[in-house]
């Protein structure tokens, strides 16, 4: 998992008593302990986003609604109505992209002019096919679950859709002519929180260079990945952003108590405490939070279109090449 060889000093607070110190010259330091939560939430997003995935194919009937399958071009004829649409149709295993729009998928005209606005959120429980879906769900349950035994289903409940959220709000304001499904946005708000709670938390962790380059070097291949045809980086770039924001607002953690050894009387208890720079980031992200999801849900629902002002942002989701073109669909 990105940032699994993150270490932390201290146990759990459900064991008795075991703060530790660690002599550092004349001073002493108190590593906070961690929680440790039972994961549930995310095993129930993952089971979720498999369950909408076949509920999706069965209304997707593809022998019974393609009208090329007299040619037989159905993939996986064997598996009846949950047979997938023609690979030329979709090569990604998967159901139509006019099943998809039924049940959901991020579509900007049905937002804006249709005041559709629940898409903006059933879109990321929608996958455009098996392999879409199995590398969306690994990626959760390696990200997700050590996040939720740190933090608890609440907070990270609330970063994966806020990000999500945040993603589909960002593909709105730039792709118009196509349709857009799935939890990448959500996602990278995992990772965009992983980040700002290594930062947040700078003090409690070892090999702290090391883990920052990791990170850092995982989410620049990821957002690479976004460049090529038919990816929405926009989810991801919308939804890393809002996940990075909401990092430093939900993830902080009390950081160590630094004291001269000499002020230390025998038997005393430290307790460690929240440092000035983590209440300003706090304040800091939420009022960008606010801002920019504010600013963007007005320009989206007045029909505002992003590129209108940021003429070189189709850069961040495609960059043609010779073995490709770039549009908006």
């Amino acid at each position: 998992m990105p940032g699994g060889d993150l270490e932390r000093g201290g146990g759990t607070k459900n064991r008795a008593d075991n703060s530790s110190y660690s002599a550092v010259g004349s001073s002493y330091v108190v590593y906070d302990s961690d929680t440790h939560w039972t994961s549930w939430l995310v095993p129930m997003f993952v089971v979720a986003n498999i369950a909408v995935f076949i509920v999706a194919m069965y209304i997707n009937n593809c022998p019974k609604n393609n009208k090329f399958d007299l040619q037989g071009d159905c993939v996986a004829r064997f598996l009846g109505r949950f047979s997938f649409q023609p690979l030329r149709e979709n090569p990604l295993f998967g159901p139509s992209s006019s099943t998809l729009t039924k049940m959901g998928a991020l579509k900007w005209e049905s937002v804006v002019q249709h005041h559709q606005g629940w898409r903006l959120i059933t879109c990321i429980w929608l996958h455009a096919g098996v392999i879409h879906l199995v590398a969306n769900m690994l990626s959760l349950v390696f990200i997700g679950i050590r996040l939720e035994q740190q933090f608890g289903f609440v907070r990270i409940g609330t970063i994966y859709l806020l990000s999500g959220f945040g993603g589909s709000v960002l593909s709105s304001l730039f792709i118009r002519n196509s349709i857009s499904v799935g939890a990448s946005g959500a996602l990278f708000g995992l990772l965009g929180a992983m980040l700002s709670e290594l930062i947040t938390n700078w003090t409690i962790y070892t090999n702290k260079a090391a883990a920052l380059l990791t990170l850092l070097v995982i989410i620049v291949i990821n957002l690479a990945i976004g460049i090529l045809p038919h990816v929405d980086n926009f989810a991801h770039i919308g939804g890393f952003l809002t996940g990075f924001l909401l990092g430093f607002i939900l993830l902080h953690r009390p950081q160590f108590v630094w004291l001269e050894q000499r002020h230390l009387p025998a038997g005393a208890r430290l307790k460690s405490k929240y440092k000035s720079y983590q209440y300003i980031l706090w304040v800091v992200s939420l009022a960008l939070l606010v801002v920019w999801l504010t600013i963007a849900l007005v320009m989206l629902f007045k029909g505002k279109n992003g590129y209108d002002h940021c003429h070189w942002c189709h850069y961040l989701t495609c960059v043609p090449t010779s073995r490709w073109k770039c549009s908006d669909s």
